[in-house]
């Protein structure tokens, strides 16, 4: 009787085992054949002498799905029954991709990678010899083992079981043993008949290369090729859209390369996603590659373009419709509010400047939302600044077009395992993988993960590193046009000018000025105008209608952070101009009055735009208190006229009295209350406690004693505006000088000034100038396109930083900042207003005003600034760097010493972590196709090692690269023991670098192990509905909640009664969604007010009923796959 192998009372691979032992050649006929199953078997051939009679010869059978079966056998058509030459190569190529799926299959081991190689020397010393029999499909499972035995040379096995690990060991399966003579003889004739037929075909050399050029290789691979890998799979993004868009006619020749490829990936993200942020830094030509995204989106889907842009920059947008035939209209956004609810419906918004729309809760960012809603509108932002100090910037933009609840398909990876999922579900009422979520983080590798889908951002650096050539001659950088011209990159050239000022001499202005007693006048001032929420009385609530009561909450919110803009701005006018800071002092106390006199005669108080829209939506360059809509106290427009309201009789007289000052608040009163009442909101007196007018009165008393003492400003002794006049007509008396300031009235001031002292061709812009466009075409020309006449171009043009955005001013390369910024990143745009592309200079001049002797008293007073803020807590606007040191005491020092490379410190260094990956690929690939190819065909799990001297922040490791179940890119950084050090891509990327000629090292004993823990950190992230416990109040998570807590007292009070059918109960409730039936059951329990074990036993029953949760059994559970790995190691082996 033959002997059963079921693999339950007796098992099927012993006996081949044994009877291998004593055998020395065997033939194999299996359906399917498993390359790491080989290692079960592997050891009974290596003795045997291997060649035709001494060898394992595999015949793979050609197998069909059952389905596939069934669908051929009914075929009406029945073809199929032949094989045709090009069906025998597609089968051939399926079978070798089978193989290769098999190695890219789960984790690597140490185990499995050295069978892998056995099975290559099998191979090689032809021990074993594999052909693939495609005549017909093939089922059999046979197994010959021959040995010189005359009674029993034969040995067979037939019956179900592969050649795999769970054929040769597991249950399920069923075969004999066959001895009897002419049995083995006829099985044994079988087999030669289809070995040796014509359709059977020998795949032996295929299995080798598959497996050689797998991760179970025998030498080790190149580093270089496992940085390129990842690079390759990191720029998908880029390269999708590379290849998926081709540029519109029109712009074919007029764009360089760089920015050809920033088009084509912004299309990429607006046809995946809807949006796109085109956030490359000043001077790389966003306007441009804007209008080729819309020209392209307008030809491909026959759609029409809204312009939305700051007004200054309407006649600019108005000439790239014109010229590149856009079918567009351009429309300010001051205008929004009156025309886009009435607009008609335009597929396609681009938004200029989009970071002015940081502020979710203004009006004209809800109005312009709703548009790209209701019209269903794919949206382009622009913005060099994308973001300032808080992350919130970049989230408030993208919601323009992305809902915040919308499942973006990742989520906050770093703050999730920070806190845990449980508890970031317990803290914020947002789903998990939603830009709702991602607000919630403080982590940049959340927001880099997260933008990378949303923004093309490149920097100047990233530029000349990645697309520039290098003239051979002049080591200069340059880009080229597809028509052969060239755009050299200028150097930027800091420069200091020097004005001098006497301490000991008591009639100098700037000494009196930066004087400590100025310093102190203005740190003391209460501002009480900027806190109104601090002098709100006890019983106001009590007594306010509900207008007034809303009024006073907001005024609230606003707290101390006006208070802290309101004093940097003096500070900032004073180092500015003498001029500005006392018009400052000026028209402060004019408005301190006008509140004391209507406090006086029981009069409502005008009240403006308290908070966020002031912080963040003023111009700047006016008094935040006076010009434009954006105010503190008052609301004006952008006419300025309130300035001229306010000091109509300053020009005639002005004795800086009390006296004076109180008459002059009295008719300002009066001009609000009548003819500009709906501009402002109201507050009656009795809603503040007396304090607000004593506070008024005696900041005003302070400020008044500064201006008898100072009196009117002298331009002639002013030392600073006399370099100014030196630099522009005698230093450079014939070049176009552009010059920078913060503020209107020093534009004003300097216009006039210069003017007066014989500098010609000369105007000033600011943000009340009718048409700055107009203006920058005649200042710069040629870069325009414009034609100007001769007596009608401008040499000199003295602007605001209004002007530092979105105009073409490369006709100059002199820039001027008249002050210093406190924060780097406004100099650094000022001189991309020059420093763009078509700058012909190779040198760009940029001058800054510093005090010749006294620049430490420039660092002590912004220090003394600083601690005032920091010991009142007045927060300042987000766009106040300086409070983060980023202008502080050593940039200073710089400047002064003109170091060369500090103007090249761009504004963020982040590129967007696709464009990053591609120019990786292709600055390593574009002179060398070999590689390309080469790492190309890498399949998936392949690993390298290269040379790493650990730190803390960067310990010895291995990076491990895989793709989760949904198909997001997932990167994890473990040490030598497993624990993760980051998840940054960008951090992982920049890890790996490394050049082609970085030498491979041997592997790291534990390497397999540490990207198994890797992968388990990963998949623990990526489990698809974990965490997913919905609102507090819901019946999941309640259930959870209390299921969890009774478990814990379980455990620590009665360890018997913690059972496993509870732990796996609150499991399920953690992983899986609830069944209807089991909501509504929960929620009734849930009302009752049960025990916690009765309601504990009932959920475990629902769950031993089938009727808790819906875990879609039949989906086959998907999890992380492997792209590669790196070891960091001191040294490739070893513990």
């Amino acid at each position: 009787m033959p002997r059963i192998f079921d693999n339950i009372e007796q098992s099927l691979l012993p006996a081949i085992k044994e009877t291998l032992a004593v055998s020395e050649k065997a033939d194999f006929c299996v359906g399917f054949f498993n390359l790491r199953g080989w290692s079960k078997i592997q050891d009974g051939i290596d003795t045997w002498e291997g060649g035709e009679g001494h060898c394992c010869r595999l015949l793979i059978g050609m197998q069909k799905l059952a389905d596939d079966e069934l669908a051929e056998s009914l075929s009406i058509s029945q073809s199929g029954k032949t094989v045709d030459a090009p069906s025998l190569k597609r089968l051939q190529r399926q079978l070798a991709d089978s193989f290769r799926k098999q190695l890219i299959m789960g984790a690597p081991n140490n185990h499995d990678e050295q069978s892998l190689r056995r099975l290559v020397t099998h191979l090689k010393k032809k021990q074993l010899s594999v052909k693939l029999f495609l005549k017909h499909p093939l089922h059999a499972k046979l197994y010959l083992l021959h040995r010189h035995d005359l009674n029993n040379p034969i040995t067979g096995f037939l019956g179900s079981s592969n050649l795999t690990l769970a054929g040769l060991a597991n249950q399920g399966e069923l075969n004999v043993d066959v001895l009897e003579h002419d049995a083995c003889n006829k099985l044994a004739k079988w087999f030669n008949d289809r070995w040796n037929d014509n359709w059977c075909f020998d795949i032996t050399e295929e299995l080798i290369d598959i497996i050689e050029n797998s991760w179970a290789r025998p030498e080790p691979l190149p580093p270089f090729y496992v940085y390129l890998k990842m690079a390759y799979h990191l720029a998908q993004e880029a390269r999708s859209g590379l290849d998926e868009f081709k540029l519109p006619a029109i712009f074919q020749g007029r764009l360089l390369a760089f920015q050809t490829n920033a088009v084509k990936i912004a299309a990429h993200h607006i046809n995946k996603r809807g949006g796109v942020l085109i956030g490359d830094v000043v001077g790389l030509g966003k306007t441009l590659m804007a209008s080729a995204v819309a020209k392209l989106l307008e030809d491909d889907l026959n759609l029409e373009t809204l312009i939305i842009c700051p007004k200054n920059l309407v006649k600019m947008w108005q000439g790239y419709v014109h010229h590149y035939q856009l079918r567009a209209k351009v429309l300010s956004v001051s205008r929004v509010m009156n025309d886009l609810p009435e607009e008609r419906r335009y597929r396609i918004v681009v938004i200029d400047e989009s970071q002015n729309l940081r502020n979710r809760e203004g009006k004209k960012y809800r109005v312009i939302q709703e548009y790209i809603k209701r019209n269903d509108s794919k949206c382009i932002l622009l913005s060099a600044t994308p973001y300032n100090k808080t992350y919130l910037d970049l989230a408030s933009q993208l919601q323009l077009f992305v809902p915040p609840d919308v499942d973006l398909g990742i989520r906050p990876e770093r703050y999730i395992k920070d806190i845990g999922e449980v508890e970031f579900i317990r803290r914020h009422q947002a789903l998990i993988r939603s830009l709702a979520a991602f607000e919630k983080s403080e982590y940049a590798d959340d927001w880099r993960d997260l933008m990378r889908l949303y923004m093309v951002r490149r920097t100047r650096t990233f530029i000349k590193e990645n697309y520039a050539y290098t003239d051979e001659s002049t080591g200069r950088k340059y880009l080229v046009f597809e028509d052969g011209r060239r755009y050299y990159f200028p150097d930027r050239i800091p420069k200091k000018v020097q004005f001098r000022f006497n301490e000991n001499d008591a009639k100098d202005p700037y000494a009196r000025l930066y004087s400590d007693k100025v310093v102190a006048i203005i740190n003391h001032l209460s501002l009480p105008r900027y806190g109104l929420g601090n002098y709100i009385s006890s019983n106001a609530q009590a007594s306010a209608s509900r207008d007034e009561a809303k009024q006073l909450d907001n005024l609230c919110k606003a707290g101390k952070r006006l208070m802290g803009f309101c004093r940097t701005n003096l500070f900032k006018r004073l180092e500015s101009s003498g001029q500005s800071f006392l018009l400052s002092l000026d028209r402060h106390i004019i408005r301190n009055f006008v509140y004391s006199y209507a406090i006086e005669h029981n009069l409502p108080l005008p009240i403006g735009i308290q908070g966020a829209e002031l912080l963040m939506e003023s111009v700047n360059d006016e008094e935040p208190d006076i010009a434009n809509e954006a105010q503190t106290a008052f609301d004006f427009e952008e006419d300025g006229d309130s300035a001229e309201n306010e000091q109509v009789q300053e020009e005639r007289y002005h004795p800086y009295s009390e006296e004076w000052y109180v008459a002059t608040a009295k008719a300002v009163y009066e001009v609000y209350r009548h003819s500009k009442q709906k501009r402002f909101k109201w507050l009656k007196p009795a809603l503040f406690t007396n304090s607000l007018k004593q506070e008024l009165l005696t900041d005003s008393r302070s400020l008044i004693a500064l201006m008898q003492e100072f009196g009117e400003w002298n331009p002639d002794r002013d030392t600073k505006l006399s370099s100014l006049i030196k630099l522009v007509g005698v230093d450079h008396p014939q070049e176009k000088v552009l010059i920078f300031t913060q503020f209107a009235d020093t534009v004003r001031y300097l216009s006039q000034e210069l003017k007066r002292n014989g500098i010609g061709q000369l105007v000033g812009v600011t943000g009340q100038s009718e048409d700055p466009t107009e203006l920058a075409w005649r200042f710069s020309p040629v870069s325009n396109e414009k034609p100007v006449k001769p007596s009608d171009e401008l040499r000199v043009l003295i602007a605001t930083d209004v002007l530092s955005e979105g105009q073409n001013l490369q006709d100059s390369a002199i820039v001027v900042n008249y002050d210093l910024p406190w924060a780097l990143v406004r100099l650094i745009q000022r001189v991309g207003r020059v420093d763009r592309i078509g700058q012909k200079a190779e040198e760009i001049r940029c001058y800054s005003f510093l005090p010749a002797d006294g620049l430490e008293r420039i660092i002590r007073l912004r220090a003394k600034v600083k601690q005032r803020l920091q010991e009142n807590s007045e927060v300042v606007g987000s766009d106040e760097l300086f409070f983060e040191d980023d202008f502080n005491q050593k940039t200073l020092q710089h400047f002064y010493t003109e170091k060369s490379g500090i103007l090249d410190a761009e504004p963020d260094t982040e590129v967007d972590l696709s464009s990053y990956a591609y120019q990786i690929w292709h600055n390593a690939t574009r002179d060398n196709v070999e590689l390309a190819k080469k790492v190309k065909a890498l399949p998936d799990v392949v690993f390298a090692t290269k040379k790493h001297v650990g730190s803390t922040r960067s310990p010895e490791g291995v990076l491990v690269y895989a793709k989760t179940a949904e198909g997001n890119d997932s990167l994890v950084w473990v040490n030598k023991k497993g624990e993760s050090v980051t998840q940054s891509q960008v951090a992982i990327l920049k890890a790996a670098e490394c050049e082609l000629a970085t030498p491979a090292q041997q592997r790291y004993e534990s390497h397999h192990e540490l990207v198994l823990r890797g992968l388990e950190h990963i998949f623990e992230q990526d489990k698809a509905t974990g965490g997913q416990l919905g609102r507090p109040s819901g019946a999941r998570y309640r259930t959870y909640e209390r299921l969890k807590t009774y478990y814990g007292d379980l455990k620590k009070n009665k360890p018997l009664f913690a059972t496993d059918d509870l732990s796996r109960t609150i499991d399920d409730i953690y992983k899986y969604p609830l069944r209807p039936i089991a909501t509504d059951a929960l929620n009734r329990q849930l009302k009752t007010g049960v025990s916690e074990e009765t309601f504990a036993n009932m959920v475990i029953d629902l769950r031993k009923e089938g009727r808790l949760s819906l875990k879609e059994e039949e989906i086959e559970t998907q999890e992380p796959r492997i792209i590669c790995s790196l070891g960091l190691f001191t040294e490739g082996s070893g513990e």
